[in-house]
């Protein structure tokens, strides 16, 4: 039986009794189930890194990384039970050898020619790899970083800010002004502006905040050859209102960060001490520091003072005259300015206030103020100024405090350049700066960065740990520490064709990227794995023939063996390699929303396929050859003679 199994891609085998068809499935299910379960939790090790993501890169990747795993597992359990049985239902007649299917007949041809001159020219192949990985760590280093790939959401979210001191009427105004003219852009189908906070607790926008958003048109209704990017542009340069900063970005991405990091654009630089004269210093100084650096837009510094207070001060001196109290003054304040609370109306379950104070034309003003009058016992009403001062003072707009000290922010957006060199970038301009900071003062950079070295701390720590464990695994898979590693150097050869195609596309490193690299380093393994197991069969093969022999081995022989190993698994890799291309490929095409992120996963992936594909067929068998060529002549125990 065994040697019917060895000899089923030779030759036509006749149909077979029950018997002797079960042992058959059972010696294929001992060669094939060991390298089914080994690959299975290689795979699944490879994406341990994406289950341990934390943040929103977790909550977006980890479902991918579980779905595989679990489609694995079920897969694997399938191969190994269910599918022996439906051999043997289905194994009726005569099994053909490969040799008779016209295309892998053909597919072989073409293989094996090519593969004999990779293994005459050993060093010349390896040369040609290894430069191909120098140039692939040269791009590698020269591509832009990121957090996440942009996801176009279809709309626009515009942030301008104003002045602190800004009037309600004027805000409104501004609104106006801002949404007619971004309505008269042909691609703008909606516009719904808001100034201040919403009704809400967790809205603490100030009146200087506006947020505009803008629904956009469907694609085919815009002018030919216009981007978002384009509309972007053209927005901003209509809207240049003298005292406004702009600012644009998405609705859901703003929210997020809001939420998350506490800032509403891409990066924000927090500074943090006791005194918000002194922060706003360094806020200003920063703002400086970083304004014309390239990638860096819509920069705007938080303003700390420059907010508008009315002072109403009682003079002590003169209440006292008129027989008044400071609790006199101030219940004349509430009531005329603030409104005060004359009783609540029930209807049903709802309960309302209802207040009282003066109209708007006696509190408009200072000096409409300063005529407030104020009821005494003996002298009759006076005006408010006889008794107070009224007056405007500077102060801060709004206090921010985070980790219990007072903080101040310099925020800004990245547009036209990646994340990652813009802010290293600032970072090499404020070093300066920074060192030379008061004392009790520091910052620390938020934003889209701060998350961006979270999920970067957590790969670098947790990728060591894979490639350790994915070692140990081949270790005991093939009982051989060189064998291991020829399969692990597979790793950075099958990355190289990843990073050509994220280069050429134009794409940053981000987390989605890097969950791309992730699977195909699990599938780079898997298929290197188990062609070394095919390579291990044809040499178990030919000790078997050899190893008692008084034959000399000769380099030809062991060759002739490698190939036939090597040919042995092109069919079922040439499978692998169409199903994955097959399934990738349609999404270099796919529009609307989601495409952004799911290319950056996608194109490392299929160069990743396309080079490891080249590389285990050609490169490992030479790899493989050279090895088993050196143990040979160090064993001693088989005398080989060079063929030339």
């Amino acid at each position: 039986m065994e040697d019917k199994l060895k000899n089923i891609f030779k030759k036509e085998i006749d149909p077979l009794s029950s018997d002797e068809k079960l042992k058959l499935i059972e010696a294929s299910s001992k060669l094939v189930g060991p390298g089914v379960f080994y690959s299975t939790i290689i795979v699944i090790a490879s994406f341990l890194p994406v289950f341990l993501l934390t943040g929103m890169e977790g909550k977006l990747f980890s479902p991918l990384a579980w779905t595989k795993s679990f489609i694995l597992i079920v897969d694997a359990f399938l191969a190994i039970t269910l599918t022996p049985v439906l051999i043997s239902f289905l194994l009726k007649s005569k099994l053909r050898p490969e040799n008779k299917n016209p295309i892998n007949r053909k597919l072989e041809s073409i293989y094996t020619p090519i593969l004999t001159l990779c293994l005459k020219w050993r060093k010349t192949v390896l040369a040609v790899n290894i430069v191909a990985l120098l140039i692939g760590a040269l791009m590698f280093t020269r591509l832009g970083s990121e957090f996440m790939p942009p996801l176009d959401e279809g709309s626009i979210l515009f942030m301008p800010v104003t002045l602190p001191d800004v009037s309600n009427s004027e805000v409104k105004r501004i609104l106006q002004v801002q949404d007619r003219l971004i309505k008269s852009i042909p691609e703008v189908a909606h516009v719904l502006g808001k100034a201040g906070r919403a009704n809400t607790a967790t809205d603490n926008s100030p009146i200087s905040m506006i947020e505009t958003i803008v629904l956009l048109k469907p694609r085919h209704e815009w002018r030919e050859g216009k981007t978002k990017a384009d509309i972007i542009n053209e927005i901003n340069n209509k809207l240049q209102i003298p005292g406004v900063t702009n600012g644009f970005t998405q609705p859901i991405i703003n929210r997020i960060n809001m939420l998350s990091t506490g800032i509403r654009t891409d990066v924000g630089i927090k500074i943090y001490g006791e005194s918000l004269d002194t922060i706003n210093a360094l806020s200003q100084k920063i703002k400086m520091a970083l304004d014309g650096t390239s990638g860096v837009k819509d920069l705007y510094a938080e303003p700390i003072t420059g907010g508008k207070y009315i002072d109403i001060v009682p003079k002590r001196d003169v209440i006292g005259r008129y027989g008044l109290s400071i609790d006199d003054i101030n219940n004349v304040v509430e009531a005329s300015i603030g409104g005060m609370k004359l009783t609540t109306t029930i209807e049903g379950r709802q309960r309302f206030s209802v207040n009282a104070r003066y109209a708007q034309e006696y509190r408009n003003s200072i000096e409409a103020l300063k005529k407030l009058q104020v009821q005494t016992m003996d002298f009759g009403p006076i005006p408010l100024e006889s008794v107070a001062d009224v007056k405007i003072s500077d102060g801060p707009p709004m206090v921010n405090s985070e980790n219990a000290m007072l903080r101040g922010s310099v925020l800004f957006n990245v547009r036209d350049r990646d994340l990652g060199s813009t802010v290293k970038e600032a970072q090499a301009k404020l070093n300066e700066m920074m060192t030379k900071m008061p004392k009790g003062y520091y910052v620390e950079w938020s934003g889209q960065w701060e998350n961006q070295i979270r999920a970067n701390k957590t790969l670098s720590l947790i990728l060591p740990i894979v490639v350790v464990i994915i070692f140990l695994i081949l270790y005991f898979t093939y009982r051989s520490m060189k064998e291991a590693l020829i399969t692990m150097i597979t790793v950075p050869f099958a990355l190289i064709g990843g990073v050509f195609m994220v280069y050429f596309y134009g794409i940053n490193l981000s987390v989605a990227v890097a969950v791309g690299f992730i699977a195909l380093f699990g599938l780079a393994i898997e298929t290197a794995m188990l062609i070394t197991i095919y390579l291990n069969e044809a040499m178990n093969k030919m000790v078997e023939k050899y190893g008692n022999s008084k034959e000399t081995l000769t380099e030809e022989i062991v060759r002739e063996y490698i190939i036939e190993g090597s040919v042995k698994r092109l069919r079922p890799k040439l499978m692998t390699v169409s199903v994955s291309l097959f399934g990738l490929i349609p999404i270099l095409w796919a529009t609307g929303t989601g495409a952004d992120v799911m290319l950056p996963i996608t194109v490392p992936l299929i160069g990743g396929t396309i080079t490891s594909t080249i590389y285990v067929l050609l490169v490992t068998p030479v790899v493989f050859e050279m090895v088993k060529l050196r143990e040979l002549k160090t064993k001693g125990k088989i005398t080989l003679i060079d063929a030339k």
